[in-house]
């Protein structure tokens, strides 16, 4: 059992930030084995629109991890919570989300988390099932257990009462909702972003006043983006999407910089902790971290498409981008996701002024001058234009289609 519980803490340990407290963490890990007792581990999401990418998955993967370790997980749709919006880092009050917005972004989110979570051992629930019981003098008695002066202590709270910008009281009893949640699931572990713990450690406070266990809060670290310094973001372009195409997904992780390299292996991966201590041991060593790098492009890659679009982004990346000569610099074009065929392509790519006429276009095509991915086409054939796509025309110019 004291192997047991070793070897599940240094997985769940590795990339964290911080955890609290270790010593619960192991009591926890110790009493599941003995009674047999996979322990809870809860995740919330703001139900705003979702669009996964890696610096979100983080998260996930940790869960996965644990669910590989016999554990299982309460994924908790904030609908009701949803109502007020989750004030952290924002600046002013948030716009409210109408339920049919909520359950549409739930279905969105159920689709993209189970491309990392088990099924088997994962359960859905929005919280609207035990707040919206609640009578008020419950929530008057929740209420109770903080204080205005702890609430200010917030970073984004304690900013818009400095400069006497609102703060809505309703927005007072968004970290005490998300703690009550502790409570309704008998939560053992909670995890989350370093920005989320006030909220997290919240519900440690509720679930001690009502004389519960209080749960583990496991904090994961921020994933830098594809430039290295700014958090990943898809307003800010560093991003790389789940639900990207299998090439694009591996080009990109490609392009993240060496002194990342670990990082990812750690928060983006489910490598074990000593492979990702051996792969550090070698880049210290002299190791290429280009060569690293592309085992990591691998592996990512297999975690969110099937074994033969893996293979198919390897093989596209040797060809166009590792084998072939083309710029490091190509200009793109964006075009319409319903726009798909070579034919329609080519159509934008005159009106972009790439190409002087449609004509042109055909001719060029006719003569063997027109490649996609450096594969030559001499006629259209229903061929399908995809996003990340790479178009040679002629000798010299390149340009990638972006949808």
């Amino acid at each position: 059992m004291r192997k047991n519980t070793e070897e599940q803490i240094k997985i769940i340990r590795k990339g964290v930030a911080d955890i609290i407290s270790i010593d619960d963490l192991e009591k926890k890990i110790i009493k599941s084995a003995k009674e047999d007792k996979p322990l809870i581990i809860k995740l919330g999401l703001d139900p705003t629109a979702p669009d996964i990418h890696l610096g979100h998955a983080v998260v996930l993967r940790k869960i996965k991890q644990m669910q590989d370790l016999g554990h299982r997980a309460v994924i908790i749709i904030g609908d009701f919570t949803g109502k007020i919006g989750d004030p952290t880092g924002k600046s002013k009050t948030r716009k409210p989300l109408t339920k049919e917005e909520v359950v549409e972004n739930a279905l969105t989110y159920q689709k993209q988390i189970f491309k990392i979570l088990d099924r088997d051992k994962t359960e859905i629930k929005f919280n609207s099932e035990w707040l919206s019981e609640l009578s008020f003098e419950e929530v008057l008695k929740l209420a109770a257990t903080t204080t205005v002066a702890r609430m200010l202590e917030r970073e984004d709270f304690k900013k818009r009462y400095n400069s006497n910008t609102p703060i809505g009281i309703h927005e007072f009893f968004y970290p005490l909702m998300q703690g009550y949640d502790s409570i309704a699931l008998k939560a053992d572990i909670e995890l989350g972003g370093t920005d989320q713990t006030f909220n997290i450690l919240m519900g440690r406070t509720l679930q001690k006043n009502a004389g519960m266990e209080q749960q583990t809060a496991i904090f994961m670290p921020i994933l830098e983006g594809l430039d290295g310094k700014e958090k990943m973001s898809k307003s800010l372009g560093n991003y790389i999407g789940i639900q990207e195409s299998a090439e694009i997904m591996f080009k990109k992780v490609m392009e993240i910089p060496d002194d990342l390299i670990i990082k990812y292996y750690e928060l983006a991966t489910d490598e074990h902790p000593d492979k990702i201590r051996g792969i550090k041991e070698e880049l210290d060593n002299g190791k290429n971290p280009r060569d690293v790098k592309f085992e990591l492009a691998k592996i990512i890659t297999r975690l969110y498409h099937t074994e033969e679009e893996s293979k198919f982004a390897l093989e596209y990346f040797e060809n166009v981008f590792k084998n072939k000569n083309i710029p490091d610099e190509v200009p793109e074009i964006n075009i319409s996701s319903e726009c798909s065929l070579l034919e329609d392509v080519g159509k934008v790519l005159v009106k972009s002024n790439l190409i002087k006429s449609y004509n042109e276009f055909k001719r060029l095509l006719s003569q063997g001058g027109v490649y996609v991915n450096m594969q030559k086409v001499s006629d259209f054939n229903n061929i399908i234009i995809k996003n990340g796509d790479i178009i040679k025309l002629g000798k010299k110019k390149f340009v990638k289609i972006v949808k």
